[in-house]
């Protein structure tokens, strides 16, 4: 049953990929407004900053336990009886006949805004950019995220050696094992911590784009992986999950941190 529907998703990818894409800016903008109705309603609150707090703490606590959640769940059934193995060969042989060699052009060129050398280079610039606006906390926060996260999933590869879809595509080359997905995890966390930089730092009327546009890339990329039949869709899956948790947890350590050092009425480097 798994197989059968791994391959009509395949046969359909293109389309339910804009569907998907759509689903999730709908999700997002509808994030948003909740997000910006409750603010509005805690500024009658004489206890917002102690209920800020731990809304967010609880909002980030949910995001790690259901990242960490899924990611288990798809790393255990990587050896129950390669069930997900052939749902995730049968995908991978459908997309090899019906995604059109225009869409895995457009996919090669959008894939490499995660490769290692982009991040790296984006990392090093928005710390340095950080550092002369007075942030220095920050641009801790945001090398732990990317860095951190470069070291957390070639760990994860290690401990869990998958191979390679065997019949890539020729736009894109990769190395190395398969789950999760690099490419996948490192959109996340850092188009994820961009936009979080944004709604820390710029005016208001950025946020949504900011957050609508670190959706696109993070979601994009991904893809870009499974359609170029570089990863299986799992290896995806795992890296968004992973991904996700991650930036969870660096951004509930950050605010976390914040709200410490205004308690200790410290200089607020975060």
């Amino acid at each position: 049953m798994l197989t059968q529907r791994a391959l009509w998703i395949g046969q359909h990818a293109l389309p339910l990929f804009f569907v998907m894409l759509a689903l999730l800016l709908a999700a997002s903008c509808a994030g948003w407004w909740a997000l910006q109705r409750t603010t509005r309603l805690r500024r009658h609150n004489t206890r917002r900053p102690a209920l800020v707090l731990g809304q967010r703490f609880a909002l980030g606590c949910a995001v790690i336990l259901a990242g960490a959640g899924i990611f288990a769940a798809l790393a255990r059934q990587l050896g129950a009886k390669d069930v997900l193995g052939r749902a995730d060969q049968a995908l991978t042989d459908a997309l090899r006949v019906s995604v059109p060699q225009t869409a895995l052009h457009l996919f090669a060129a959008l894939t490499h805004l995660a490769d290692t050398a982009t991040l790296t280079g984006l990392c090093i610039v928005m710390a340095m950019a950080l550092v002369v606006l007075g942030q220095r906390g920050l641009a801790v926060g945001w090398v732990v995220a990317v860095a951190g996260n470069g070291l957390l999933n070639q760990t994860l590869k290690q401990v869990f050696g998958r191979v390679r879809p065997l019949d890539p595509d020729g736009s894109a080359v990769a190395s190395g094992f398969s789950f999760p997905s690099g490419h996948s995890s490192g959109s996340v966390v850092a188009y994820g911590m961009l936009a979080y930089l944004a709604l820390r730092l710029l005016p208001a009327r950025w946020h949504l784009p900011a957050l609508v546009t670190a959706v696109v890339l993070a979601f994009t990329v991904g893809a870009s992986r499974l359609f170029l039949r570089v990863h299986f869709a799992s290896d995806v899956m795992a890296g968004f999950a992973s991904g996700a948790t991650w930036l969870a947890l660096c951004i509930t350590g950050i605010e976390l941190l914040r709200w410490w050092r205004r308690r200790l009425s410290l200089p607020a480097a975060l």
